[in-house]
């Protein structure tokens, strides 16, 4: 019998206080409260579109701002990645995924390599889009890329709307770690010729 993949992920500073849950081989329900709307509805979408069961609960210092609850809920969310995934053994690594939202076309490419990377190409214009800071998407997803250790490149290739753009971005990438977490039975322990991950 197979086990689960998942992870119980909490984290207490004197900023933020943040527990989730993540199953990777979920059917993609969620419950997200991060007390920034449009926070929420991005990681609704991330947990949607890769079929992960999510469930984000966090108190923040919102009344400095939303930098902390950003880039503290990805630092648990790239851990909750790191411990669900395991070994690796079995999974095939790399997901890649280009997704069209309207005007907006993100490219978003993962390997599941053990070290971390970002490369971020997204120039949303807007400073805002609803609740959220826009620069915080970067944060968010550097810290992600960091605590699971993953290379995470994400690029916008066109759009105009700051909500579409966002959106766009988050399904990309929700789309590529459904790829890379993806079990293939002709892998024989891990995909690499150094043997680990």
């Amino acid at each position: 019998m197979e086990t689960k993949r998942s992870a119980v992920i909490e984290r207490k500073t004197k900023e933020t206080d943040i527990a989730i849950k993540l199953n990777l081989d979920g059917s993609g329900k969620s419950e997200i409260q991060t007390g920034i709307g449009f926070f929420d509805h991005m990681l609704d979408g991330f947990a949607r579109h890769g079929l992960f069961n999510l469930t984000v609960h966090v108190t923040g210092d919102l009344h400095v701002d939303g930098h902390h609850t950003v880039e503290d809920t990805g630092i648990v969310l790239g851990t909750a990645i790191k411990e669900a995934v395991g070994d690796k053994a079995g999974i095939s690594r790399y997901g890649f995924f280009i997704l069209p939202m309207d005007d907006a076309l993100a490219l978003c490419a993962v390997d599941l390599c053990g070290r971390p990377w970002l490369e971020y190409d997204c120039n949303i214009t807007a400073p805002m889009i609803g609740d959220l800071d826009t620069e915080l998407l970067r944060e968010f997803f550097y810290a992600v890329s960091y605590s699971a250790g993953m290379n995470l490149h994400i690029r916008i290739l066109s759009g105009s709307n700051g909500h579409h753009m966002a959106e766009a971005m988050f399904k990309a990438f929700a789309k590529a770690l459904d790829m890379a977490c993806r079990k293939d039975d002709r892998i024989e322990g891990v995909l690499s010729t150094k043997g680990s991950l």
